[in-house]
């Protein structure tokens, strides 16, 4: 099913508030911690957001997924302040990590040549069971 018109627009405002309490955020407590929001989804009944977030560095990923999630309630808050005149509702919001970049860098690696090579080594490639 196709986003509607409604949903892109509170898409798009959530993302981009969300993008400035969560590097607010970042600056007080979290040095050397890059964190975007990569894709912002919101339900057809505009009750639920799903929140993407990149964190770089990666290794960091979980740990500040975990706390963004602990603090879901005040961010919540700051964003239906900040929001106030252009939503009635706010959406409850789902965090979850985006692991594209992990996923584009291997594939970088592997095309400049800094992977294993399978070709050469066959033992990396996973074996099929056989039933």
């Amino acid at each position: 099913m196709e986003e509607t018109n409604r949903q892109r627009k509170i898409a798009g405002v959530l993302q981009q508030d969300l993008v400035d309490v969560l590097q607010r955020a970042a600056q007080d407590g979290m040095r050397g911690v890059i964190i975007s929001v990569s894709k912002v989804s919101v339900t057809a009944d505009l009750g639920v957001a799903k929140v993407y977030l990149s964190v770089f560095p990666s290794e960091k990923r979980d740990e500040i997924i975990e706390g963004v999630k602990s603090n879901t309630a005040s961010i919540r808050h700051e964003l239906a302040q900040r929001t106030r005149n252009q939503l009635r509702r706010m959406p409850e919001l789902l965090f979850y990590g985006d692991d594209s970049l992990d996923y584009i860098e291997e594939i970088d690696k592997s095309l400049g040549g800094e992977d294993v090579d399978p070709i050469k080594n066959p033992d990396i490639l996973p074996r099929r069971q056989k039933r």
